[in-house]
């Protein structure tokens, strides 16, 4: 019997395709490929076996080539006139047999569902009590219970209080931070945010906000100018990818001509927020430098140094309406720094404060994020129209943001509101309608964007975007609530409830 090796004197040949066959013969039935197909790709020159599969797309479909790619080498060799062994194969790619889906979907359960980010606070949080929440892919830390509280609305309630009348710190290490070098550094920032950027002074932290083209708010944060050619910015926690990415869009594809380079050092720092009253107290047993309101005033910015000798970042910014500092040190060394604060701030009952009672502090302040910031709101529409720089040539999203459709008077705008019913609760996600109107989407007049309850107030409040809602401040609204069958009698007021001649954070 000769052998299936014998090629001196083969008793068979292989038959890959029919010559002359008037129909289509298809090879690759996923992408569609046929005979023809192959041999064009090879009077083309792409009779390579890597060549011609990309030439007809053969074997790149979702089988990666395993019903067509034996049949392919076959019929290129039989066109070239050499064997099959000299064609050779296309790489393969894994998996070389088939894998079920819940192979590959059966670690992703429970908290292995999504990678865990842990701040370089985490386990300061822990070891004082904290109660943590999913937050994007952080795990941060939501309040910190106290022996007797029962609920945590008590300790947030506790928290919040504290902060407005003692000192609290809190972790906002999960800020995205990303510096900036470069001889054009201010003008890049410059055209990325609306507001001006190019005259912020060295030493000095300002407001950002940036918008997408179509005019529309994108991101929130700040920009400090650490010397005349390096920066620093602070984006939010959830888009801190999301804008480091667009970063590099407009610096490689839309102005390439500016010398400018960053990085991300969202994990090299750990950073917390140090606020109330007595912040500075606390800090000037901890910090070397001169941080009185004259040498380190509201919006000062810089490097400090520890006692001990540890280097860190000092920025006088306030998130919470009161007297405020974010100090950043190497993450490294943010526990001991951490503790440390808290061991010096027992004599001026400080306390740590996790991200319900920050939430909570925002929203008495008024202070925006990413739950107005939800796609669909200008700067306008949230109180920050000013901010839209009349003197620069060109920012992103200049140009489309005066479209009429943008700028019309009935726009919904961010207000205030207050129950009337002190007793009764406002929740988030609720719509607003006039008073004895139906429900029905002809008659929508907003939505409620943010609530909580302020123990400074004793009520609820809430953040919410009314239509013309800067006009209508005094006026009932009927809070509608169909998901918990809630309807709530409101006041419209100014998005502000807690000091709006902003005295505090400026002490």
């Amino acid at each position: 019997m000769p052998s299936v090796d014998d090629e001196a004197n083969p008793s068979f040949t292989a038959l890959w395709y029919v010559p002359g066959a008037r129909s289509k013969a298809f090879v690759d039935f996923q992408s569609d490929v046929h005979a023809k197909d192959l041999g064009l790709a090879l009077r083309e020159g792409f009779g390579h076996v890597e060549h011609a599969k990309r030439y007809t797309t053969n074997g790149m479909a979702t089988d990666q080539g395993k019903l067509s790619n034996v049949n392919a080498v076959g019929i290129l060799a039989g066109m070239r006139g050499v064997s099959p062994a000299d064609v050779g194969t296309t790489t393969f790619r894994p998996f070389y047999t088939p894998v079920s889906f819940g192979a590959l979907a059966g670690a992703a359960r429970g908290e292995h569902v999504a990678p865990v980010r842990k701040s370089p606070l985490h386990e300061w949080a822990r070891k004082h009590g904290a109660r943590f929440v999913e937050s994007g892919l952080w795990s941060r830390s939501a309040w910190f219970a106290r022996a007797g509280e029962m609920t945590w609305r008590e300790s947030v309630d506790r928290e919040v209080l504290n902060v407005r009348s003692n000192v609290g710190i809190c972790d906002v290490s999960t800020l995205g931070k990303i510096e900036l070098f470069g001889p054009d550094a201010a003008e890049f920032l410059n055209r990325l945010y609306c507001n001006s950027m190019l005259k912020l002074t060295a030493g000095k932290v300002r407001y950002g906000l940036m918008l997408r083209e179509d005019g529309f708010v994108y991101d929130d944060g700040t920009v400090c100018r650490l010397g005349d050619e390096h920066f620093l910015v602070t984006t939010t926690t959830a888009l801190a990818g999301e804008v480091l990415s667009h970063m590099e869009y407009c610096a490689q594809v839309l102005w390439p001509e500016l010398q400018v380079r960053f990085c991300s050092v969202s994990d090299q720092w750990a950073q917390m927020a140090v606020a109330g009253p007595k912040a500075r107290s606390v800090l000037e047993q901890l910090i070397e430098d001169d941080i009185s309101p004259s040498a380190f005033p509201f919006l000062a910015a810089g490097p400090v140094t520890l006692k001990g000798g540890l280097k860190g970042r000092l920025f006088r910014i306030s998130f919470s309406g009161e007297l405020a500092f974010e100090l950043a040190v190497p993450a490294g060394f943010g526990e001991a720094v951490a503790d440390q604060i808290l061991e010096g701030g027992r004599p001026f009952d400080i306390c740590a404060y996790g991200v319900e009672a920050l939430n909570v502090l925002r929203v008495e302040r008024g202070l925006p994020t990413h739950a107005e910031f939800d796609g669909r709101v200008t700067p306008d529409d949230a109180g920050l129209g000013r901010m839209l720089s009349a003197h620069k040539p060109d920012f992103i999203g200049k140009h489309l943001s005066n479209r009429y459709g943008l700028t019309a008077a009935d726009r919904m705008q961010m207000v205030g509101l207050k129950p009337v019913d002190r007793e009764k609760d406002i929740r988030a996600g609720a719509h607003l309608l006039r008073e004895g109107a139906k429900p029905s989407t002809l008659n929508d007049q907003g939505w409620v964007s943010s609530a909580c309850f302020s123990p400074v107030l004793g009520h609820t409040i809430a953040l919410a975007f009314l239509k013309s809602g800067r006009e209508r401040y005094g006026e009932r609204i009927l809070v509608w609530d169909k998901l918990r069958d809630q309807e709530v009698l409101a006041e419209v007021c100014d998005p502000v409830f807690v000091d709006p001649a902003n005295t505090r954070m400026r002490g």
